[in-house]
């Protein structure tokens, strides 16, 4: 490795440009609430997506939403001149897999990926899921129309591939309708085995389930909060990278957790009308989503949804009793928040993939030292390096320095017990990686 050591002064001015891609608030502009209400009707109007329920009909069941889905993205793809990779991915689960396949079914997905023009086996993902269900998961056959679960999601989704169909990335995006979510995490189990064997490189997923509701159970109405949920580091993590964490730190650093900062980052510049949660949980309470199986394998993933849920519409009947009316209907969805969700999830994806790549091998140094040091691997396509810290009860990055096209850099003044670090690799267009937290430590 290249032994440069930049000193960085702290009195001196940070001079390095602020990000700030108008292309952005093009993308933002751009999202249709008029095509998100049209097409979450077009969902609903399928009568039922269970998992398990018709695929062979045209009109009801999710066979027929799954090929609607994929038409959809067809269409896009002719519209953009063939820019959309489509087609169905799929696995079969036997029966009695769990106690909510009660026959054999091929769970479905339709994924679409715009290749990145110079890192095309590099993804960033979003989700939504296609199928919906009653109170009985076992019911296959009743209508569950699904409205805010999830075809808010799934609508979002497919409007951010017609938006960004229009622009070239540097990596690739993929757009997808994960099926089997509410009989076991089937369809992102089914994607993310997928992934691993095709020897993707997973920059992250963005899991939409639920984008639509503004008024909460508890009463809360508000049309800006929403959540973004990430675990603290992977689960596949080695029993002595867990051992380091002791004395190193990193509790609440992994890759899913920079993921959703990377989210709150972004939204707070480029959308700030809206308020970004960031919840320091894998899902809700006992719950689930379909990032799930990603973070099972060690990709990183986070879900991104309304922030006041009501349970009266999720997972229930279509009924009115004791004067509360009961179903996941049309009626429920507010429209602009989920435009505007969907924004927040368009921009994310196009600042990921506009971005070159993170840097790898970071390590740290500076122990018992007045400074802190770092080395790192630098990457083609990349302009400088930016290192980012915080104190260690901060959610987000709050300090940084641009440090220049670098592999190693000092920050003198700084004492490395009181803050946690990363580090960021800036393109020529200004956009930046996540930041890496280090996964070293060295001493000289």
């Amino acid at each position: 490795m290249k032994k440069i050591i930049t000193t960085i002064l702290l009195a001196i001015p940070f001079l390095f440009y602020a990000q700030n891609d108008t292309r952005l608030y093009d993308i933002i502009n751009s999202v249709s609430v008029e095509r998100i209400e049209s097409d979450i009707t077009t969902l609903t109007n399928f009568g039922t997506r269970h998992t398990l329920s018709d695929t062979v009909s045209t009109t009801r069941g999710i066979g027929a939403a799954r090929r609607w889905i994929k038409s959809e993205f067809e269409k896009i793809s002719s519209e953009c001149d063939s820019c959309l990779e489509v087609f169905y991915q799929k696995n079969l689960v036997p029966k009695g897999e769990n106690e909510r396949i009660v026959k054999d079914v091929w769970v479905v997905n339709v994924v679409a990926i715009q290749r990145g023009s110079k890192y095309p086996n590099k993804f960033i993902i979003m989700s939504g899921d296609i199928d919906s269900r009653v109170s009985d998961p076992t019911n296959f056959t009743s209508d569950s129309p699904g409205a805010n679960d999830n075809a808010s999601g799934m609508a979002g989704t497919i409007e951010a591939a017609r938006v960004l169909s229009n622009y070239s990335f540097e990596s690739s995006i993929i757009y997808v309708g994960l099926s089997g979510e509410e009989q076991g995490l089937f369809g992102g189990k089914g994607l993310a085995n997928y992934a691993k064997e095709n020897n993707w490189e997973i920059l992250g997923i963005l899991n939409n389930d639920m984008i639509g509701n503004t008024t909460g159970v508890d009463g809360v109405t508000s049309n800006r909060d929403f959540r973004i949920f990430s675990e603290p580091v992977p689960p596949t993590e080695t029993e002595q990278e867990r051992k380091a964490r002791r004395f190193y730190g990193g509790e609440v650093d992994g890759i899913s957790r920079q993921l959703a900062r990377f989210v709150h980052k972004t939204t707070k510049e480029y959308m700030p009308e809206m308020n970004p949660m960031m919840i320091y949980r894998l899902d809700r309470f006992g719950r689930g989503g379909h990032h799930r199986p990603f973070n099972d394998m060690g990709f990183p993933g986070i879900r991104i949804m309304e922030a006041h849920e009501n349970y009266t519409q999720q997972h229930q009947d279509i009924r009115v009793e004791n004067g509360i009316a009961y179903g996941d209907v049309l009626e429920h969805v507010n429209f602009e928040y989920a435009k505007k969700l969907t924004a927040v999830n368009a921009i994310n994806l196009a600042s990921i993939a506009w971005a070159p790549p993170a840097p790898e091998n970071l390590a740290i140094g500076g122990i018992v030292q007045a400074s802190v040091k770092f080395k790192w691997q630098k990457n083609p396509g990349v302009k400088g390096y930016k290192i980012y810290w915080r104190d260690t009860t901060s959610p987000t990055w709050d300090f940084s320095r641009y440090v220049g096209d670098v592999d190693a850099a000092t920050l003198e003044g700084i004492v490395i017990d009181n803050y946690f670090f990363g580090v960021s690799a800036v393109g020529e267009n200004g956009h930046e990686s996540m930041v890496v937290f280090p996964n070293q430590v060295f001493r000289d």
